[in-house]
């Protein structure tokens, strides 16, 4: 989903960029995407919402900082963190090692399984890699999707887009053969009239290694943020905060059970 910075440049410019403690400043810039539903998209009237955003706002609640939202293209958003335009990704960002070299990460806040789908006459079997060999298949560029069609897909056609909109609308319209990414991302496509088209093909069994450890709150090499991010997380799990906002989105346990749907 992102195209990155040379790693020694992004340390470089993270030693430059550690940015304030919540102790020194009382506003927050938080950066997401806005296109990416249901965890974080813009309404018709450009508000900013999803379960993204409605965790974000929480954890701000109750650091006792006041949170101003920064909408950014996915591809760029590990550079505009480094760099400084917001203090902290809220994005969906799932944790793997070579994001970890570039930005530091809260505990995860979501866990959720990767999945394909497909149009709903395709002859493909299985999500399997022998299976998906020889078609052409869509993911997002710079995403931990990427990174497992790149590894594990080399028989196919891999089409990489710069947001899971444009990716969506080519399967629907028949440009491509499958599509793999989040669960809850495909199940939201295949509930919306765009998404009679399709259906889901399967999950995609977890390799930690290419799929990452669940989705982390992104900040800068050394921001002793983190630290408060991960307190602020874990009060919002233990006083039914978490809760309220994952039911408004998911009928499941978003945290800890969907990885295992």
């Amino acid at each position: 989903m992102r195209i990155s910075f040379p790693h020694a440049a992004l340390t470089m410019l993270a030693c430059v960029w550690a940015g304030p403690s919540l102790s020194q400043t009382a506003t927050l810039k938080l950066g997401t995407e806005g296109a990416y539903p249901p965890f974080n998209s813009v309404t018709a009237d450009g508000k900013l919402q999803g379960f993204d955003i409605d965790i974000g706002n929480a954890l701000c609640a109750e650091m006792k900082v006041t949170c101003e939202w920064v909408v950014q293209d996915w591809d760029g958003m590990i550079p505009a963190l480094v760099t400084g335009k917001f203090d902290a990704a809220v994005a969906s960002m799932f944790i793997t090692a070579e994001r970890k070299t570039q930005v530091d990460f809260t505990d995860p806040y979501y866990r959720t399984p990767a999945a394909v789908a497909v149009p709903k006459d395709s002859s493909i079997a299985d999500v399997a890699p022998a299976d998906l060999g020889g078609h052409t298949v869509g993911v997002q560029s710079s995403s931990v999707y990427f990174n497992y069609a790149e590894k594990l897909l080399g028989g196919s056609d891999i089409r990489a887009y710069g947001s899971v909109e444009d990716m969506l609308s080519d399967l629907a319209n028949g440009r491509l053969d499958a599509v793999n990414d989040d669960r809850i991302v495909i199940d939201e496509f295949l509930k919306s009239p765009q998404g009679a088209c399709c259906k889901l093909l399967g999950v995609v069994p977890h390799d930690p290694a290419l799929l990452g450890d669940g989705a982390g709150i992104a900040l800068r090499k050394g921001d002793q943020n983190v630290a408060r991010f991960n307190a602020a997380l874990k009060t919002i799990l233990q006083n039914g905060t978490y809760k309220a906002i994952n039911d408004r989105y998911f009928s499941f346990d978003i945290y800890g059970d969907a990885v295992r749907r």
